[in-house]
């Protein structure tokens, strides 16, 4: 395979170490997956490593609050350039969870609204399911 998709296969490695537990070894090959997708220029794997990298750093075991919504901004952003809507959506939820998390409620509205929409407009059931409830829990 070479080094050309390297960045996927670490990403999708990433995300069943952080499924394990295993958060400082997912952080690693995640920031190895972003580092790969950036020097060979695959900007569609680099917004998904971005989204992953705002995921880890909002699990409490490495609880970054900022770290975590720079990632996850920079991620919706180069989502929405290359038209890549299903991550725009994540990239919303993991955002209004984030707000959640830090009571700003009319910020975590605001996101978990967006992530709403477009999980309906994409006929997204599960991610939808999982959006409202958030909406839902903000009471």
């Amino acid at each position: 395979m070479g080094t050309v998709g390297l960045s996927l296969v670490n990403r999708f490695l990433s995300e069943a170490l952080v499924l394990a537990g295993r958060v400082d070894e997912a952080l690693s090959l995640a920031r190895d997956a972003l580092a790969r997708s950036r020097d060979h220029k695959e900007r569609g794997y680099e917004a998904w490593a971005l989204r992953l990298l705002g995921e880890i750093a909002s699990y409490p075991q490495s609880l970054d609050t900022e770290t975590s919504e720079g990632h996850d901004r920079e991620a919706a952003a180069l989502a929405t350039e290359l038209g890549m809507r299903p991550l725009a959506a994540h990239c919303h939820l993991g955002l209004g969870k984030l707000k959640q998390r830090s009571r700003k409620r009319r910020q975590a509205q605001d996101h978990l609204i967006a992530a709403t929409m477009m999980f309906r407009q994409m006929d997204m059931r599960f991610w939808l399911q999982k959006a409202e409830t958030e909406t839902r829990a903000l009471g």
